[in-house]
C-alpha cells in the first residue's frame, strides 16, 4: 500500500447510505483551489476554486468549451496544471507526490467515448485494473466484476465485446469497470453525450443508483432534468469560469447572473419547458 493509500484509508472514510441521512460525514472530499488551465495561448480554465464534500452530489452545467471537462481532467491529474492547487480527501494532489495509479484508487471517471478495451471481452474489461493495480487475485477480481455487472444488469454480457454491446451497454460496462476500483469519488464527463436518446435512459438509471447509494460524485451533463433531480448542488460554467452555483431548484427556477439566465432560456427554447414543468410536478425529488 502506498503512503497516498495509507493517508486516505486512514481518515476512515464512510460513504454509504444516502446523501440526505443526518451521519453521513461532511468533510471535504475534492478541493480546488485557484486553478489555472491553458492549451497554449487559449485559457481553459481561470482561478477555478471549488469544493465538493463526502457524499455530495454535484453537477456541472454550461456550454460547450467552458471548461467543464477539461475540469474534471485536472481533478484526476489526466491533464496537468498550470498553476493553483487540487485535494482529495486533504491530499495535495497536483505534484510529483502521488502517481496516476493513486489517484486511480481514489477517483473513477466516466468518458463520453466509453474508453473500454475493444480487444477484451466485458470480464477482462472490469478485472485487468483490479488485478495490476490493486492486486487483486483473477478469482477476486472475477467475482467482484461478476457483482457489478449485475448491478448494472449485464451479467448476461460477461463474454462479449464492447462491438457486441449497444452504446448504452457499453456505458454501463465503463461504469462498473469504475466501481471495480473502489473509488469513494466519480466523476462523469457528459455520459449520455454520445448515445441515442432511447438508451439514454438506461446509464441515467444506474446512476441514480449510484446517487442513492451516497456516493460523491461530480457530473457534467446537459441532462438538465437529471441534474436538477439528483444533485444537491449545480455549478454553471462559462468561458472557463464558475459563473453561479447553487441549490438545483435556485438555479434552475431563478438564477441570479444573466449569463445563467441566457444559458437556460436558450435550453427551455429549444427544449421546450420540460424543465419548470417538472418544477410545479414536484419532481425535483433529490434536490430538494
Amino acid at each position: 500500500m502506498s503512503q497516498f493509500q495509507q493517508e486516505v484509508t486512514g481518515l476512515e472514510i464512510s460513504v454509504e447510505g444516502n446523501t440526505s441521512d443526518s451521519s453521513v460525514s461532511h468533510q471535504s472530499a475534492i478541493d480546488v483551489k485557484g486553478l489555472y488551465k491553458s492549451f497554449g495561448r487559449l485559457s481553459v480554465l481561470e482561478d477555478i476554486s471549488l469544493s465538493v464534500k463526502e457524499g455530495e452530489v454535484v453537477s456541472v452545467i454550461g456550454p460547450s468549451g467552458s471548461g467543464k471537462s477539461t475540469l474534471a481532467r485536472c481533478i484526476c491529474r489526466l491533464e496537468r496544471i498550470d498553476s493553483g492547487e487540487i485535494y482529495l480527501y486533504g491530499q495535495r494532489t497536483d505534484g510529483q507526490k502521488h502517481s496516476n495509479s493513486d489517484i486511480a484508487r481514489l477517483v473513477g471517471m466516466i468518458f463520453q467515448q466509453f474508453n473500454l478495451f475493444p480487444h477484451l471481452s466485458v470480464l477482462d474489461n472490469l478485472t485487468l485494473s483490479p488485478m495490476r493495480i490493486l492486486g487483486l487475485s483473477r478469482e477476486e477480481a472475477q467475482e467482484n466484476a461478476m457483482a457489478l455487472l449485475k448491478r448494472v444488469g449485464l451479467e448476461e454480457k460477461q463474454n462479449a465485446r464492447p462491438n457486441q454491446l449497444s452504446g448504452g451497454q457499453c456505458q454501463r460496462v465503463a461504469i462498473a469497470r469504475a466501481l471495480a476500483m473502489s473509488p469513494k469519488i466519480m466523476l462523469f464527463d457528459e455520459p449520455t453525450s454520445a448515445l441515442d436518446p432511447e438508451l439514454v435512459g438506461e446509464v441515467l438509471e444506474v446512476i441514480a443508483g449510484l446517487v442513492d447509494s451516497g456516493m460523491t460524485m461530480m457530473i457534467i451533463t446537459h441532462e438538465m432534468m437529471f441534474a436538477k433531480e439528483v444533485s444537491d448542488r449545480v455549478l454553471f460554467m462559462a468561458d472557463g469560469n464558475i459563473v453561479e452555483q447553487g441549490h438545483p431548484k435556485k438555479i434552475f427556477t431563478s438564477p441570479e447572473v444573466p449569463r445563467t439566465q441566457i444559458f437556460l432560456q436558450r435550453l427551455l427554447a429549444h427544449f421546450g419547458k420540460e424543465l419548470t414543468e417538472g418544477e410545479k410536478r414536484g419532481e425535483c425529488s433529490h434536490g430538494a
